[in-house]
């Protein structure tokens, strides 16, 4: 389920099938223009991606709107926030968090996260509407279904 009008209404009523929250960690810094069209590009494809990985799952996750920083921020910080965020999410009942990025600077401060941080590599550059990264994201998806499948499975 998105964050959408219709599937929250869905979830509400569902909420007993719907154990795993996905949040995407969308960085950005408009400070350097050497990197935003990469880093513009990054987001595109973490979009693309995490709905993908919603539609691959749909009846067991809620996918979070985008958690965005500022790619400067110091982490510690951020888990602060982040970390406010997950004491909201866990009035409901929730028995997973998974965080996705392309960002590596979280894989320094993964143990600091309340849940499980899915860092995948950078795709730096293409054309989202090519088939090459259609076929590069559900690749990606099907792997990442595949761990999350696994912790369902040591919970169940």
């Amino acid at each position: 389920m998105k964050w959408t009008k219709n599937d929250l209404q869905q979830y509400v009523n569902a909420k007993e099938y719907v154990d795993t929250i996905i949040v995407p960690l969308l960085p950005f810094q408009l400070s350097n223009d050497s990197v935003l069209e990469k880093d513009a590009f990054q987001r595109e494809v973490l979009v693309a991606f995490s709905q993908e990985l919603e539609k691959e799952l749909t009846g067991r996750v809620l996918l979070t709107p985008n958690y965005n920083y500022l790619k400067t921020s110091k982490k510690e910080q951020e888990i602060d926030r982040i970390h406010s965020w997950i004491d909201d999410i866990e009035q409901q009942p929730f028995n997973h968090v998974f965080y996705v990025t392309f960002d590596s600077t979280w894989k320094k401060n993964e143990q600091a996260l309340r849940g499980t941080l899915i860092w995948l590599p950078g795709i730096t550059s293409g054309t989202l509407q090519s088939d090459e990264m259609h076929s590069i994201i559900r690749s990606n998806v099907g792997q990442v279904s595949e761990l999350i499948r696994s912790y369902w499975k040591d919970k169940d």
